[in-house]
């Protein structure tokens, strides 16, 4: 992992950006203290649609009434 100054990454942002495109961590530091990591796009995770099918079951009682309402009247 690369850590460094804003000042240092802004002269050395070529570099940096090799480095992040090879699957280095880059870290950049202000002097307030806070932090910033420097990533690919491409590293991002993408949501796979359908990755869930067949963990999720539904009971066949799911739209039936709770008892916790039953002294409220029913919807018409």
């Amino acid at each position: 992992m690369t850590q460094m100054s804003v000042e240092q990454a802004a002269i050395r942002l070529q570099e940096l950006l090799e480095q992040v495109a090879n699957g280095e961590h880059v870290v950049i530091t202000r002097p307030d203290g806070s932090a910033f990591q420097l990533i690919a796009l491409s590293e991002r995770p993408k949501p796979k649609f359908g990755s869930a099918r067949g963990l999720v079951q539904i009971r066949d009682d799911f739209d039936e009434p709770l008892d916790d309402f039953s002294e409220y009247p029913p919807i018409a």
